[in-house]
């Protein structure tokens, strides 16, 4: 198949090989691009070396199982799409496959159909430019909250204490955040603008997301004894005690980016002369 007809390239791995032969012929049917693999050793050195644009992988196989895979994945390339198709069906398989941030996951017995219009959902919400590198975002927005500095031109994270490099889509969510700081953000919205579809994958991968710029923003730890333990009430903290930076999840809602006692001020670019 020429290259140029390829729609897009799938790295898949399933140690079945009847069912591996079975899925790549089906997909190249449907001129996608298919390497495929039994085991996670040669599916991580195939794509340290070769770009994807989405990998399908079982969980269990020799050696590393899938988890680890996409774990070793993401290392290399943050962004790539993964989807886990595994006859592991049970809730708390899924739970670990999206908080290690895969995009979607189907259990055997499948229809070759829907998975084929599973890939081409997520490649739609998900297509990245062609080059290699990632693209840098082309703009000179700065903004300042607390003690921190939020360079979204250089996807930096900038606080006394530490410096974090961010990914694209987390620098992308921390901006809408920015954008409307102290404003309830519903769900539907920010999935809407960040990530194209507000299905459940893309749903569990933003709380993923959320989660770790929480993490990113409890530089300055709060006191232990702030932290709320009334069991009548389901605050996370003392009334009066919240942190100055907080991403407050609103049940069933949305979020709110709350930076108390401050604004968010934003640095416009420089006017060229």
């Amino acid at each position: 198949m020429n290259a140029k007809e390829i729609k897009a390239k799938i790295m898949l791995v399933e140690d079945n090989q009847n069912l591996r032969n079975v899925l790549k012929d089906y997909l190249e049917t449907l001129k996608f691009g298919v390497d495929d693999f039994s085991d996670s050793t040669s599916a991580s050195n195939s794509f340290a070396k070769f770009k994807y644009d989405i990998c399908v992988f079982d969980i269990v196989m020799k050696g590393k199982n899938g988890y680890e895979l996409l774990q070793d994945i993401r290392k290399i390339d943050p962004e790539v799409p993964v989807m886990f198709l595994t006859a592991k069906n049970e809730k708390e398989d899924r739970i670990k496959a999206f908080k290690l941030g895969c995009d979607d996951y189907m259990t055997k017995p499948f229809s070759a159909e829907e998975l084929t219009l599973r890939i081409e959902a997520i490649l739609r919400r998900t297509k990245r430019p062609k080059k290699v590198k990632p693209v840098i975002p082309h703009t000179n927005d700065v903004y300042h909250f607390g003690n921190f500095t939020f360079d979204f031109g250089s996807m930096q994270l900038i606080h006394p204490l530490k410096t974090r490099s961010l990914t694209r889509k987390e620098a992308e969510l921390l901006r809408l955040l920015c954008e409307n700081m102290n404003k309830l953000m519903p769900r539907e919205v920010i999935l809407r603008q960040i990530w194209g579809s507000d299905d459940y994958a893309a749903g569990r991968s933003m709380d993923v997301f959320l989660t770790k710029l929480r993490s990113y923003l409890a530089v300055e730890p709060v006191d232990e004894k702030y932290l709320n333990k009334d069991p009548k009430t389901k605050a996370k903290y003392v009334e009066g005690y919240e942190p100055d930076i907080e991403i407050h999840n609103v049940h069933g809602t949305g979020f709110i980016f709350k930076v108390k006692g401050v604004e968010v001020k934003k640095e416009e670019p420089a006017q060229q002369k």
